[in-house]
C-alpha cells in the first residue's frame, strides 16, 4: 500500500489551492472546475470543493472542520520559510526545535488546518528523512 495523497474538502477551493500554492511554490493542476492537486515529490495534495462530497454520500466530509490532522511539508529552511509566509498566512507558532528533532513553524490555511513546515535538524532526525 502507498499513501497517494491527502484531500482537503474546501467551502472556497480557490482561496485554498492559491494558499497551498503559495506554500508549496507549486502551481495546481485543475483536472476539474470543482477539484485539483499540487504534486510534490512525495505525495500529492488534493483539493476538493465541498460540492464534490456529494459524490461520495453528503455530509460525509465538512470544510473548514478539521482540528486533528497538520498537513506537515519538509523544506530546506524552516525560519527562511517562515520570514517567507509570516505576513501572508496566519502564524501559529514561529520556528522552533521540536524534541524529535525537527524545526518547525506551523500556519493555519485559510480554512483553518494546520500547516507545518519542518527542517530535519538533528543527527537523528535527518537520518530518519534521509538528509544529509
Amino acid at each position: 500500500m502507498k499513501l497517494a495523497s491527502i484531500r482537503l474538502i474546501a467551502g472556497d477551493i480557490k482561496t485554498m489551492v492559491a494558499f497551498y500554492e503559495m506554500v508549496t511554490g507549486s502551481a495546481a493542476d485543475w483536472l476539474a472546475p470543482q477539484f485539483a492537486e499540487i504534486v510534490t515529490p512525495a505525495a500529492i495534495l488534493a483539493i476538493g470543493s465541498a460540492e464534490t462530497v456529494a459524490l461520495f454520500q453528503p455530509g460525509s466530509a465538512l470544510p473548514a472542520a478539521n482540528r486533528s490532522a497538520i498537513l506537515e511539508f519538509m523544506v530546506d529552511d524552516a525560519d527562511a520559510a517562515f520570514e517567507r509566509l509570516k505576513d501572508r498566512a496566519d502564524v501559529v507558532h514561529a520556528p522552533k526545535t521540536l524534541p524529535w528533532g525537527n524545526r518547525t513553524v506551523q500556519f493555519r490555511d485559510p480554512e483553518g488546518s494546520l500547516v507545518s513546515l519542518f527542517t530535519p535538524v538533528t543527527e537523528a532526525a535527518r537520518q530518519r528523512f534521509g538528509s544529509r
